[in-house]
């Protein structure tokens, strides 16, 4: 698998940038690549691995900042989803797997694009609706953040309350996906290159996003996201 080192390192450096701009970002942009590249299930196992090591350092900062008030029902009704996507991940055929995780990431990422407001999302149970989502989904195409975000943009938060709240949940959520998806089979070097290319990636993000406007970042996220969604779906479709 020497062919995938340069490949896989890239995918890895791109999202880790994005996740160090935005909070967010690294399941949106690396997974549809990591799941071509790799395949559905080892391709997901590895974005909740990079995505949860980044929300570990990502954190550290900011955790007096996280209210635990909203963060516990968001983290238990993931908890209890996160079973249901491994079962998907493991039942359904690479081309379904590829059109789902796709199809996924294309309408969550159309959904935050539009800023869309739910008032199912509200409260205390647009808390456990959100993260049971996102459990799903972090498990099924280890992109889980989008509910998240949902969540917040009804609730009013701003994006300085909203980042140590989705690196927490990103830690939780992530782990309890690690533990349901397992870890990925992969190399020495290509483990190697993974580790390499979040340093790296965490170097370059910290450095643009003292540069860049949110919004411009934002909006390179989703638009990454997007692409990478379709192109998952154009790749389920083409190998069915």
């Amino acid at each position: 698998m020497t062919t995938t080192l340069i490949p896989l390192a890239g995918i890895v450096l791109l999202g880790a940038s994005v996740q160090w701009l935005t909070g967010m970002g690294f399941a949106l942009v690396a997974v549809p690549a990591l799941i071509l590249l790799l395949g559905p299930a080892p391709g997901v196992a590895l974005a909740n691995c990079a995505a949860g090591a980044i929300s570990v350092v990502g954190l550290a900062g900011g955790l007096r900042r996280v209210r635990l008030a909203a963060m516990v029902p968001l983290c238990a009704a993931a908890a209890c989803t996160v079973p249901a996507g491994t079962w998907l991940t493991r039942r359904l055929p690479p081309p379904y797997l590829l059109l789902t995780m796709g199809a996924l990431v294309t309408v969550a990422v159309l959904l935050v694009m539009r800023g869309a407001r739910l008032p199912a999302l509200g409260g205390r149970g647009g808390a456990l609706t959100a993260g049971a989502v996102g459990g799903f989904m972090n498990s099924a195409a280890g992109v889980g953040g989008p509910p998240v975000s949902l969540y917040a943009l009804n609730a009013g938060w701003t994006v300085r309350e909203f980042v140590p709240n989705a690196q927490f949940y990103g830690v939780v959520v992530n782990a309890f996906s690690v533990t349901a998806n397992g870890i990925p089979a992969l190399s020495a070097a290509e483990w190697a290159a993974v580790g390499t290319a979040m340093v790296a990636g965490g170097v370059i993000g910290s450095t643009v996003g003292d540069r860049l406007p949110e919004h411009h970042a934002r909006r390179l996220v989703l638009l990454l996201a997007l692409t990478g969604g379709i192109t998952a779906v154009t790749k389920g479709l083409w190998t069915l």
